[in-house]
């Protein structure tokens, strides 16, 4: 007897819901035939709306898109889409003399120079008055001067620089809808009135408002904070992580565009008096908030704090509160449900890992699907590699508020040593003070790897203000040439870089289809890819890559074009 899945059902839209709806469905087109694929069916209540704050992606959202069959020029006009190639973490910090710093943590993390990272070449010889970031990738220099990604005239999804997207949620949301509908998932405006269990404790269906009885074969919960199979039907237990993390509210605003022809091609972190601020400049507007702790300001005060920081851009405005809950469920996948987005855990969008980690939880279930049995061996593997990801996610947010070195509020002097922070990353600090991390040290990578933990360490220039007091000493020996050859090659190739690429907003007009392309665009898309040192760890492979090692040496000439 066949007892393949025959439907799966998704409650709930937005982001969540339709990204699960968008990455079944192509898993399932590129490896089923029709009659072999479940039905995919996605209830949305018409009375909810989209929480849609989060507004930046990673780098695998690129990726994402062009699996689907989405073209990125109808994306970019959808959801007002612009690049990201990166976050920028202002007065987080401060250097040896006591002045807040800034830093970019880019979509680039590292360059091997004849076996040895980068990054311990820069922590034993520095390279002037350029940081970390802007001796290994030209995203930070990219980001400065409002460049766009890549060069006018290029294909689409063509990454000569790792980069993400910042885009309009609720149009994105909005524009999956149509996408998934017209591929044939089913979509039903109708509100759940109740969640029904069978004997075994599964979902065996629900009762819509309108529509009646809806059974189901295997649920996704996208309902949100609610959690509304998952939490309130199936009672799995909450994690708090509260313990861990300061932040529970926040608030949001969406602003004009100090200067429309100048946009940013990287999202915004700066940290304010207690807790921190995005900036996400899309192609039509700003969207801004404030993370912020309850435990140290009231809504009004948080609201004050941030409507003086927003200065002209927030004159008469009333920010929105948002409750967030810091956390996430004991178990993703309970019986025949499985929680995503939201209702499945939320670790506060410092690094705008929201969607990522719907994206990962969505691919890991489609690798997992069981049958209508729902085996519990596919379950306990799937629930095992969420709380990996989890892990991962938790230790890397920890990480930014434990090294901050802010004296000026009680807030940041918490986070540095009230808050917990995981036994895993605990030990880390520890052997990071003795040297930088290495690929071994960390356990789970989907998203962040040890040079991610590496330009986070130096660009917080943490080395430089008490922590690894002597750790230059403990360098092995280097080649200061190696170094310096290569930091000249550099410089040399981001003047290039620089006077080549398009100003941000004149390749996104080009995107979108509303300015003709030049003639020296299309020749320049012509001619082959070859990386910036540092673009050899962008998330897409770069044709035509040089050898670094080769070029230090001086056996070949590192050449843009």
């Amino acid at each position: 007897m066949n007892n393949r899945l025959r439907k799966i059902t998704i409650v709930g839209g937005g982001t969540a819901g339709w990204m699960t709806a968008l990455i079944l469905e192509t898993e399932f087109s590129h490896t089923s035939s029709p009659k072999d694929r479940p039905r995919i069916c996605l209830i949305e209540s018409p009375n909810i709306a989209t929480v849609g704050v989060g507004e930046a992606t990673v780098p695998e959202m690129p990726r994402r898109l062009r699996l689907a069959g989405i073209s990125e020029r109808d994306f970019f006009r959808e959801t007002n889409a612009s690049f990201k190639l990166g976050v920028k973490f202002c007065n987080w910090n401060t250097d040896a003399q006591g002045n807040r710093i800034d830093y970019v943590n880019p979509f680039a993390y590292g360059q091997m120079l004849e076996g040895v990272d980068a990054a311990e070449y820069f922590l034993r010889f520095g390279n002037g008055d350029m940081d970390f970031t802007q001796s290994i990738t030209p995203h930070d220099d990219l980001a400065r001067h409002c460049k766009g990604a890549r060069p006018l005239g290029e294909p689409e999804f063509q990454q000569r620089f790792g980069y993400a997207y910042h885009l309009d949620a609720v149009k994105f949301a909005g524009m999956l809808a149509k996408f998934c509908t017209k591929r044939g998932v089913e979509h039903i405006r109708d509100e759940v009135q109740s969640v029904e269990l069978d004997e075994e404790g599964n979902v065996g269906h629900l009762m819509l408002e309108r529509a009646g009885r809806h059974d189901v074969e295997m649920v996704v919960d996208c309902t949100g904070f609610r959690g509304l199979i998952i939490n309130q039907a199936l009672g799995e237990p909450f994690l708090d992580y509260s313990a861990y993390l300061p932040n529970d509210r926040a608030m949001a605003l969406q602003i004009e565009h100090p200067d429309p022809d100048r946009i940013e091609s990287l999202t915004r972190s700066t940290a304010l008096g207690a807790g921190w601020t995005w900036r996400v400049p899309l192609y039509n507007r700003v969207g801004t908030g404030y993370v912020y702790s309850s435990a140290h300001r009231t809504d009004d005060q948080a609201a004050a704090e941030y409507l003086d920081w927003l200065g002209d851009s927030g004159k008469g405005a009333t920010p929105r509160i948002i409750p967030m809950r810091i956390g996430r469920m004991r178990n993703g996948w309970v019986k025949n449900c499985v929680a995503i987005g939201l209702s499945g855990g939320f670790i506060e969008p410092l690094e705008s890992t929201a969607i990522h980690m719907i994206d990962y939880s969505v691919r890991w279930l489609a690798e997992n699907l069981p049958t209508r049995a729902i085996e519990p061996s596919l379950r306990t593997r799937y629930n095992r590699e969420m709380d990996r990801l989890y892990n991962e996610v938790l230790d890397f947010i920890c990480l930014h508020y434990r090294l901050n070195n802010r004296t000026d509020d009680p807030y940041w002097i918490d986070a540095r040593t009230e808050m917990k922070i995981p036994d895993r990353l605990a030990e880390n600090l520890e052997l990071w003070q003795h040297r930088l991390p290495v690929e071994r040290d960390i356990e789970s990578a989907t998203l962040f790897s040890h040079r991610v933990y590496q330009a986070v360490l130096l660009g917080k220039q943490v080395y430089d203000t008490g922590f690894g007091a002597g750790i230059r000493d403990r360098i092995r020996p280097l080649k200061k040439p190696i170094w310096f050859q290569f930091c000249k090659n550099a410089k040399a190739d981001l003047a290039q870089i620089l006077k080549a690429m398009p100003d941000h907003k004149t390749l996104l007009r080009d995107i979108r289809g509303e300015l003709d392309r030049p003639a020296f665009g299309m020749a320049l898309a012509a001619k082959p890819t070859v990386a910036m040192p540092g673009a050899a760890m962008a998330p897409v492979v770069v044709q035509n890559m040089p050898n670094f090692a080769e070029i230090q040496s001086g056996k070949k000439d590192l050449q843009l074009f």
